[in-house]
């Protein structure tokens, strides 16, 4: 399966935000209980908490009620099928972002199946959910958490299934990996053991800023080459990270990128990226690069000047598990990125930004 490029991968997101699904075609139970269920897609460990259903959860298109623990579960949302899995169930079904993994499962995960077959991977171009593919494998829950759901598209989807959308609160594509994992846990009866998961990852960062304390109070921002220069929000996953490391994001962040996850800047505002360090997500770690430092306005910044950035592969493991920050993907980040961001805080200009041995 080829992966998608960075391009494909924004323009995605961005389409799916705007545009609106294809009619769905008339399924099965309402949305607001569970489906048929079938004990042969729930993985090891998936035995829900005595008492947890009924649940009511609220979402940006109101709530959503599911009566008994799902057993054939959907992810709509791009970066759900971590924190199924994390909790102990595996998904028939999730949805292609990153590419280029059986079931849409990255190697931070991929223990987390144990003996079960990988979920059938569903696409999502810009257009919406594939509402009849979704339909075909008779889902009891469908999981839009980290995603931009439409009304429309939620309304088709909860034809045939309970459907969990995108919480209020955050703009599209911006819900936090903790509250992400814990409205999940929710759904499927774990809310304990997602708050224990969610408990685990923070003291790796708790630990992180401890051994890095030139961490707080740094100034870092998260961009990447696309179209120019997209430099990702403050409710941007990736740049939860920094923040969540102990950096400090541009103070105008928002104010110029808009209410989204990232937009593009001009040249004009530049000084967004000439903070303590820039990390650059980049389709590659030769050709990119040199397209970035030819530009002389951008070249021209201290952060390059003195040797202050980080840049990630995209299309590597790596650059797959920045993208996704999740609950199973962060650790795997976070030994990669803390040495990374250690060296170019340093206040040695001489110091090298190594990549990781893998």
């Amino acid at each position: 399966m080829p992966r998608a490029t960075r391009a494909s991968r924004l323009s995605g997101l961005l389409a799916s935000v705007a545009l609106l699904a294809v009619a769905a075609v008339g399924c099965g139970s309402s949305g607001s209980g569970s489906g048929s269920s079938s004990a042969d897609a729930k993985g090891p460990g998936a035995s829900s908490a005595s008492g947890a259903f009924p649940v009511t959860l609220d979402h940006k298109y109101g709530s959503t009620t599911i009566e008994s623990a799902p057993r054939r579960i959907v992810t709509v949302g791009l970066t759900d099928q971590d924190a199924v899995l994390a909790l102990g169930t595996v998904p028939v079904g999730t949805t292609e972002w990153l590419g280029g993994y059986k079931g849409a499962v990255g190697p931070w995960a991929q223990d987390k199946l144990g003996g079960a077959a990988a979920p059938t991977v569903l696409k999502d171009t810009g257009t919406g959910p594939q509402v009849e593919k979704i339909a075909a494998l008779k889902p009891d829950l469908i999981l839009a958490v980290y995603s931009g759901l439409t009304k429309a598209q939620y309304e088709s989807l909860s034809k045939f299934a309970p459907v969990v959308a995108q919480p209020k609160a955050y703009n599209d594509y911006g819900v936090p990996w903790q509250r992400q994992t814990e409205e999940i846990g929710k759904a499927l009866g774990k809310a304990a053991e997602a708050k224990a998961l969610v408990s685990g990852v923070e003291d790796k960062f708790a630990a992180a800023r401890k051994a890095q304390p030139a961490f707080a109070g740094a100034t870092a921002v998260m961009a990447t080459p696309y179209e120019g220069t997209f430099v990702y929000g403050t409710q941007d996953t990736r740049s939860r990270i920094l923040s969540d490391l102990g950096f400090s994001l541009p103070k105008d962040l928002d104010k110029v990128i808009g209410d989204t996850f990232g937009a593009n800047i001009s040249k004009e505002r530049f000084d967004l990226l000439d903070q303590d360090v820039a990390v650059w997500i980049v389709p590659d770690l030769t050709t990119a690069v040199a397209k970035l430092h030819g530009d002389r306005i951008y070249a021209d910044l201290d952060v390059v000047k003195q040797g202050r950035e980080v840049f990630i592969q995209e299309s590597g493991d790596y650059g797959n598990a920045v993208s996704l920050s999740t609950v199973l993907s962060i650790p795997y980040v976070l030994d990669r990125l803390v040495p990374q961001l250690a060296a170019a805080v340093d206040g040695k200009t001489a110091t090298k930004v190594e990549q990781p041995a893998s």
